[in-house]
């Protein structure tokens, strides 16, 4: 898929989040890069992909970097946007048409906000 439709889809994806999410999110933008770097290229084991064939449920889709607003302080000094960054060519490994891609650039979305909002891997893995 073309970077610019990828975009335009986590675009839309983000604007059909529930308006009650999207009021609290602050100082947060959300980047597609193609992978990750090779220290996250691959989840530790025993940590659950978001979706996919098994054999690829490893990859890292998506991390949320920044403060959990959980930890913020109104004392803290501002160092910029927290980052939603989205793996572009990891999520379209484990996706094989534009309707799964949606699908989970979605989940990934919504995962990565659960981190931004304070919630660690055990609560997500719940949800």
């Amino acid at each position: 898929m073309e970077r610019e439709h990828f975009v335009e889809l986590v675009a839309e994806v983000m604007d059909t989040l529930p308006a009650e999410f999207r009021k609290r999110i602050r100082n947060l933008v959300v980047l597609v890069e193609d992978q990750p770097p090779r220290r996250l290229s691959r989840k530790p084991r025993g940590t659950t992909g978001n979706a996919g064939p098994r054999k690829t449920r490893s990859l890292v889709l998506g991390v949320f970097q920044g403060v959990p607003a959980t930890r913020r302080s109104v004392f803290d000094l501002p160092i910029g946007p927290d980052r939603i960054i989205l793996y572009q060519k990891n999520i379209e490994a484990v996706c094989s048409n534009e309707a799964e891609i949606r699908h989970e650039v979605r989940q990934t979305v919504l995962h990565e906000l659960g981190h931004y909002f304070g919630m660690d891997e055990a609560q997500l893995k719940d949800v």
